[in-house]
């Protein structure tokens, strides 16, 4: 793995220049650029906070940046798996061609999902500052913390999902549906103890996701640094997720070209 690792960074200016062509062929001649990336968690976040603020009993101020932070994370893991799914079809060619480790291109897709992500969450934290002061500054270091676990939980996603995809075609239409499923047991949308007070924290429990939200948007908008248990069960997720992907790579890492 050691030496595996050594020869992705060996090859850094090649996965580099991936992203780098991904942003500019996907904003070329675009009048806002990349201020597109915020256009859709912006608008979903608007209309989104005038229909729920008070069914959830939150004020305004509190909701709006609370939604937007689980919708800008929501695009990100929807976006590493989504896009990961064709990870190694759209590159077909580079493979074709150039004899680099497989990881590169789904290293690619989150890196990609993450620049998205991190600007989404600099929206994020002014609103939080407008609407709720400087509370957050202690706890922003951790948020750093939770990034880097969400960037490797999103390039190990991509690896399983662009293997499985390429292998299984219907997956990446099926994700959709899982995606959907997921959306609404995973509090993206609505607080946590919501399901506490109505007695379904095992809804809490048994999602993955649940965490690895938590890690980001507990120390971006509540200002409080999230429990040990929060980062012990996104990391167990993240390192289970690394384990197949490692598992993958070893064992299909020459076979994928023959499903392309």
């Amino acid at each position: 793995m050691k030496a595996y690792m050594a020869d992705v960074w060996r090859f850094r200016h090649f996965w580099l220049s991936l992203v780098r062509m991904d942003l500019q062929a996907r904003y070329r001649r675009s009048v806002l650029g990349i201020g597109w990336s915020l256009l859709h968690p912006i608008a979903t976040t608007v209309v989104l906070c005038a229909v729920f603020y008070q069914i959830f009993h939150m004020p305004v101020r509190e909701y709006l940046p609370f939604l937007m932070a689980g919708l800008a994370w929501w695009g990100y893991v929807t976006g590493v798996i989504g896009r990961g799914c064709q990870c190694f079809v759209e590159a077909e060619s580079y493979i074709r061609q150039h004899p680099v480790p497989m990881a590169v291109y789904p290293l690619r897709t989150a890196l990609g999902a993450m620049i998205h992500f991190l600007i989404a969450l600099a929206v994020v934290l002014l609103l939080t500052w407008c609407f709720q002061g400087f509370a957050n500054l202690a706890a922003l270091p951790a948020v750093l913390i939770g990034l880097m676990i969400l960037l490797v939980f999103g390039w190990a996603a991509g690896v399983v999902a662009g293997y499985v995809n390429t292998i299984f075609r219907d997956i990446q239409h099926l994700t959709d549906i899982v995606f959907q499923i997921l959306f609404y047991l995973t509090p993206v949308m609505y607080p946590p103890d919501i399901l506490v007070r109505s007695n379904m924290t095992w809804v809490l429990t048994i999602n993955p996701l649940t965490h690895l939200l938590k890690i980001v948007r507990d120390p971006l908008i509540a200002g409080t640094i999230p429990s040990v248990r929060a980062y012990g069960a996104a990391a167990a997720t993240t390192l289970l997720l690394v384990g197949v992907a490692a598992l993958l790579l070893g064992r299909l890492q020459r076979k994928v070209i023959l499903y392309l």
